[in-house]
């Protein structure tokens, strides 16, 4: 008996292959079989049955007994879980260390040193491009804010707030002790008070939610994401909060004349006019 499409579906999500859920499933049905007769019963070829059980042993989903002919022992589902979970956190541990001591490597500096010499090499104008997808965006900005010496200045909206929040607090932290200003522009509302709690520990916030009471020109209130790393590069939102992550897209550019001449002048005056939450709780919610 094989399990459910769904149940092997869900082996799907924790890294089994096609033939290896079926196999795995029939042999929890026998508690001991033969690889002649898992593949009887699963139509998997024979010849791949044994590869298949020496890879699930090597997951830790089965125990290979050493009798005659060969059969194989199902590992409880749990405790298969269990030993594919310590697998994994060993093989990360493992490319971790790898990535460290990489990092710290001459070749890296090597490397750091082809980049430098090949942006002397091109216009500013050409080093700008789109970015989809959230995590490619939030990837590109934590870049960004890692190479940042003198100022980030953030414009975001309530939701955009919390995902600063999430996906950048730390390297924020790292910039503020570097001596980097860092000022952040977005709605303070019940939504985000943890965010915004957090994130005034390393950066200056203010409230736009009002801004249309106080320039008679703007209708509403501005709603954007944008973010301006030292006046010289840029990353903007090409997209609403409502768009599904993998459909948000932004701009990012390192041209200082967009970054400097145009980004920044209109996110001071916006600065300059927007409110600074009173006390640790932001701004009076409605």
């Amino acid at each position: 008996m094989v399990a459910s499409q769904e149940t092997l579906d869900k082996l799907e999500d924790i890294g089994l292959n096609m033939y290896e859920r079926k196999i795995y499933s029939a042999l929890l049905g026998r508690g001991v079989s033969t690889a002649g007769e898992l593949s009887e019963m699963t139509n998997v070829p024979r010849s791949r049955a044994y590869d298949v059980l020496e890879s699930l042993a090597e997951k830790g989903f089965v125990v290979i007994k050493s009798s005659k002919p060969m059969e194989y022992v199902s590992i409880p589902p749990e405790q298969a879980i269990e030993n594919i979970k310590k697998q994994h956190q060993k093989d990360l541990e493992e490319k971790l260390d790898k990535l460290e001591d990489f990092k710290d490597s001459e070749a890296v500096e090597e490397l750091e040193g082809l980049y430098d010499q090949g942006v002397e090499l091109v216009d500013p104008a050409e080093m700008s491009g789109s970015l989809k997808g959230n995590h490619q965006i939030h990837q590109h900005m934590g870049t960004m804010f890692q190479d940042a010496e003198k100022s980030i200045k953030i414009m975001t909206s309530e939701k955009g707030l919390n995902d600063i929040y999430e996906n950048h607090s730390d390297l924020l932290n790292e910039a503020e002790d570097k001596g980097v200003s860092v000022q952040v522009l977005a709605p303070v509302t019940d939504e985000n008070q943890e965010a915004f709690e957090a994130l005034s520990d390393v950066a200056e916030i203010r409230h736009v939610g009002d801004l249309e009471q106080k320039l008679e020109e703007v209708n509403e209130s501005p709603d954007g994401r944008f973010a301006i790393i030292d006046d010289e590069a840029l990353t903007m939102a090409m997209t609403h909060d409502e768009v599904h992550a993998t459909q948000d897209t932004a701009f990012w550019s390192k041209s200082d004349h967009m970054a400097d001449n145009m980004l920044s002048p209109m996110f001071h005056m916006l600065w300059d006019h927007a409110e600074k939450p009173s006390g640790p709780s932001g701004p009076e919610m409605e």
